[in-house]
């Protein structure tokens, strides 16, 4: 299909839903945050976090050639901070977990690319069976790759006391830090779930932001301590599949869902 009639096609898809539900688009652009978990050289029916190299290539390449401006995690936050635009075609790439996966998988492939990701390890389990190790993540580092906190043992957050949150939300900043020997900037919350103390929390540690997956107050992202992003896995490897979730209304049309 032609450029030109794909750009017809996409125009008028945004009108039919524009009028089928009302909604108002002008200043509700938002930064598509992709997320991921396990990158595997072949697909797995019914993984739902898991994403093959085949796929993980389309998406990179779709990304590549249409242009889009991905950027890190530290610069989408930093211009929501500052309130500045960026790009509409804009987007960022993150990963959860710390699986030894992204390493042998998607690191290859962002390198090809050339494209920033963040990944979120969880402290506790880093040089354990099927994950990263501090070798690796050193490496990755040295290549454009940023590491956040995704908690000491992945708990779910709004069930733990404050001081337990505490130890999971700043107790792995601290530890991440010295096994590294710099700051780490960003935070993931496992499961996505998390209260008014966990945000509380993660401010008082430092972090620049957290991420959650579609849970939260807002679907629009104004709030640095409850981004939400967009799950990508091996059902992303058709055009329409991809274009949907990227084109920066998609949280226009998602279910709120209660952070916890």
């Amino acid at each position: 299909m032609k450029r030109f009639q794909r750009v017809v096609i996409i125009l008028i898809f945004i009108g039919v839903i524009a009028a089928t539900y009302g909604v108002e688009f002008y200043g509700k652009y938002t930064v598509p945050i992709i997320m991921y978990h396990n990158a595997e050289p072949s697909e797995r029916k019914g993984a739902l976090n898991s994403v093959s190299n085949k796929n993980f290539e389309y998406q990179m390449a779709f990304l590549k050639r249409h242009k889009f401006n991905v950027i890190s995690l530290t610069d989408l936050a930093r211009a929501i901070r500052e309130k500045s635009s960026l790009p509409h075609n804009s987007v960022v790439i993150t990963f959860d977990d710390g699986y030894a996966d992204n390493y042998h998988h998607a690191f290859p492939i962002l390198k090809k690319y050339g494209f920033p990701a963040t990944i979120f390890i969880v402290a506790s389990l880093i040089e354990h069976e099927n994950y990263l190790t501090w070798d690796q993540i050193k490496e990755m580092e040295f290549s454009g790759i940023d590491f956040g906190s995704h908690t000491l043992t992945h708990p779910y957050l709004p069930d733990l006391t404050r001081d337990q949150q505490r130890k999971e939300i700043i107790g792995s900043k601290e530890f991440i830090e010295s096994r590294l020997g710099h700051t780490i900037h960003h935070f993931s919350y496992p499961i996505g779930g998390f209260n008014e103390d966990s945000k509380a929390l993660a401010e008082e540690a430092g972090y620049l932001s957290a991420c959650t997956t579609n849970r939260g107050y807002t679907r629009f992202n104004e709030d640095l301590y409850e981004l939400k992003r967009i799950r990508f896995g091996n059902k992303d490897n058709v055009y329409w599949n991809v274009f949907v979730k990227l084109f920066g209304y998609y949280n226009l049309f998602r279910k709120p869902v209660n952070p916890y």
